[in-house]
């Protein structure tokens, strides 16, 4: 398949933050020069990314405990809560599309991440009051979504940095380690909410009402103590960052929408990232929807983590293994695994006992590590089927598209338990999903003789 060549037009330095030169291709160049600043600048995006991630999946991991420590809200109003970041996320995730070309990597890094100041400081406030109206925590919710947009202009300002023999291995590895974020919040939040990290600055503790008793949590430190990490996240993007002379205005970059394998690409992306997204977002909670009423029931985030945790560790393995194999073939398999799963899954929702949380728990842990093989592979395909500028736009409106996957996830979830009793529904709508999808890769890109093998 015959793919077009673009050459960075050079752009008037600006105070020493935008650089006149940049051809990753040219090895003489990436010796010398692009390799040291590629590799600095995925350390610092990726360290930005990952804070992001905690804050758009900070919902999450408080929904499971709001109604524990005084909040009034039903099971539909809680998945709504969880659903709502990944609404902004992905709409926020259009606009940072087009934002690179335009502004830069440094500025856009630097601003994105000191915006996650906003809904980090807004929830420290309002989950300590169980008075706080539905719609200011809903309101909140949505803008943590300022975390899920940020992926948008983070990875395809990395996909510019490196030559295309490395974007496989760089993109998953920023992607995989940025998408620890949601683990870490998943993990860290039980443990941090159980002592006054911040003496008095931190605020008073909460009532935790369990089937074990009474205990008092900081349930707002889930969201203080992600605070300094940005702060510091923001300034070092500002001070070390550079930004690379790729530029296009917003109409310039609109050409995507006539790419086919661009709308292709998208439907792939929205099978793996999605659901590595919108599982994520809804694990905890339904762990406990289905499993909670049991004597002796499972915590949800003592277990919920590990799903996003197996996806990213997939997702940072699978890129070296891309690129030597091809994105194709591993999105193959990562879909037939995934659709193996999601099945299996579907045999474990209506427990009789607790003891079928753990094939449950097996086939959801299998479902996010096929979804992060899934999450790498594609990311290998995107930079193969277009011209770097062209690739760059293609991977942010893809990650748009699949950052809806938690909204899609916790709406849809939510319906299929209101009007069914069960999320098996929702499981087999994921399943013909899937099994569609595969037979797009299939079709287009993995099979011998396909129109454009990547």
């Amino acid at each position: 398949m015959a793919t077009t060549i673009e050459t960075p037009v050079a752009a008037a330095p600006r105070k020493g933050t935008w650089l006149s030169r940049w051809e990753p291709e040219n090895e003489a160049f990436w010796r010398s020069e692009g390799r040291p600043l590629a590799w600095r600048t995925l350390g610092i995006t990726t360290a930005g990314l990952t804070m992001a991630f905690a804050v758009w999946f900070l919902i999450s991991a408080l929904v499971v405990r709001l109604p524990a420590i005084g909040f009034k809200f039903t099971t539909a109003q809680l998945f709504w809560l969880a659903a709502m970041p990944g609404l902004a996320g992905g709409t926020l995730r259009i606009v940072h599309t087009f934002l690179v070309p335009l502004y830069g990597t440094r500025n856009v890094v630097a601003f994105s991440t000191l915006s996650l100041l906003i809904p980090a400081v807004g929830l420290f406030f309002a989950v300590q009051d169980p008075t706080t109206p539905y719609w200011v925590l809903m309101a909140l919710a949505f803008l943590a979504g300022l975390g899920g947009g940020n992926f948008s202009s983070f990875m395809p300002s990395t996909s510019l940095f490196f030559p295309k023999r490395l974007q496989g291995t760089a993109l998953a590895i920023q992607a995989g380690i940025g998408n620890f974020g949601v683990s870490i919040v998943q993990f860290v939040t039980p443990w941090i909410i159980g002592f006054a990290l911040f003496g008095a600055f931190g605020g008073d503790s909460q009532i935790l009402t369990t089937q074990a008793g009474q205990k008092p949590v900081w349930i707002q430190n889930a969201a203080l103590i992600y605070v300094p990490f940005i702060a510091v996240f923001a300034i070092v993007a500002w001070v070390m960052l550079k930004s690379i002379p790729v530029r296009a205005n917003v109409r310039e970059q609109l050409d995507i929408f006539k790419l086919k394998h661009g709308f292709f690409m998208t439907t792939l992306y929205i099978m793996t990232f999605g659901s590595f997204a919108g599982f994520a977002a809804t694990f905890p909670l339904l762990i406990k929807t289905l499993y909670g009423h049991f004597p002796n029931a499972p915590d949800p985030l003592a277990y919920a983590f590990l799903g996003p945790l197996v996806g990213s560790i997939a997702r940072v393995i699978a890129g070296p293994i891309s690129d030597k194999y091809g994105g194709a073939k591993v999105t193959h398999l990562a879909g037939i695994g995934m659709l193996i799963c999601v099945i299996g899954a579907t045999f474990f929702m209506a427990p009789k006992s607790v003891g079928e949380f753990w094939p449950f728990l097996a086939f959801m842990l299998g479902l996010f590590t096929f979804a992060g093989i899934g999450n790498a592979s594609t990311f290998k395909q995107m930079p193969m089927l277009f011209a770097p500028r062209q690739a760059s736009s293609v991977i942010g409106w893809t990650s748009a598209m699949a950052a809806y996957g938690p909204f899609a996830a916790g709406l849809m979830m939510g319906l299929s338990l209101q009007f069914f009793g069960t999320p098996v529904a929702f499981f087999y709508w994921a399943a013909i999903f899937y099994a569609g999808n595969i037979a797009i890769n299939w079709a287009l890109y993995a099979r011998k003789g396909a129109e454009a093998p990547c």
